[in-house]
């Protein structure tokens, strides 16, 4: 089989088992497994999902872009949408009513503050982020598939997020969903707060570095230092 097909398969198959594991088929497979023992069948049916996905990734050969890419324009909005990932990546593990944790619901009820201001799904829209900044930067066929299947994932999944938690937690979710936006308002991310902007620059810096070893080329600010 042609190994851009089989990457899509594998794309496919990590798409749909997370998206059918996290909303039709959680009940039954809690009801079944009990709740401690779902938790680590879906960690690990979806490493097994990433983990094909990223050996039938490295199996297609490089191919020529489908437009133009890899230039430095390219690469410097990439750049600049990554940073940007990265610190709405950073600032959603403070205080989000959407991850399943103590004092969630009194989270929900809380004024939006950091990357909140921005959307009420930072780490969703942090992972889109990064795939739109890879279709942008390096738009071959295996980056298509594999940037479009996450970011797919990431921000419909968020929109589902939004009806699953509002069934969950009633009043307390309208009232977060009515004072903040799925949608990133752009304009209010340079109020995050500049703890945000610190720890979100160090992760960039870092990830963008180890791409060099991860993909055999510089990204970020390494493209142009050292």
């Amino acid at each position: 089989m042609d190994p851009l097909a089989v990457l899509a398969i594998a794309s496919i198959v990590f798409v749909g088992s997370h998206l059918a594991m996290s909303h039709p088929l959680r009940a039954p497979m809690v009801r079944v497994l009990g709740e401690k023992g779902f938790l680590p069948v879906y960690a690990l049916v979806s490493l097994a999902a990433i983990v094909w996905m990223a050996r039938a990734f490295q199996q297609v050969p490089p191919s020529v872009p489908l437009w133009p890419g890899f230039d430095d324009l390219s690469w410097a909005i990439a750049s600049v949408l990554t940073l940007v990932a990265m610190v709405l990546l950073a600032g959603s593990f403070a205080g989000n009513p959407s991850l399943p944790a103590p004092g969630a619901e009194a989270a929900a009820r809380a004024e939006p503050r950091g990357v909140f201001t921005v959307t009420r799904h930072p780490m969703m829209w942090g992972i889109g982020l990064w795939a739109i900044a890879h279709i942008i930067a390096a738009p071959t066929g295996r980056t298509l598939v594999v940037a479009g299947a996450v970011g797919f994932l990431a921000l419909a999944g968020a929109a589902l997020q939004d009806g699953k938690k509002a069934r969950a937690m009633g009043d307390a979710w309208a009232q977060w969903a009515s004072r903040t936006s799925y949608w990133p308002r752009m304009s209010a991310l340079p109020g995050v707060g500049w703890r945000w902007w610190a720890i979100g620059t160090v992760l960039w810096l870092v990830a963008s570095y180890g791409h060099i070893h991860a993909a055999g080329w510089a990204a970020g600010v390494w493209r142009w230092v050292g």
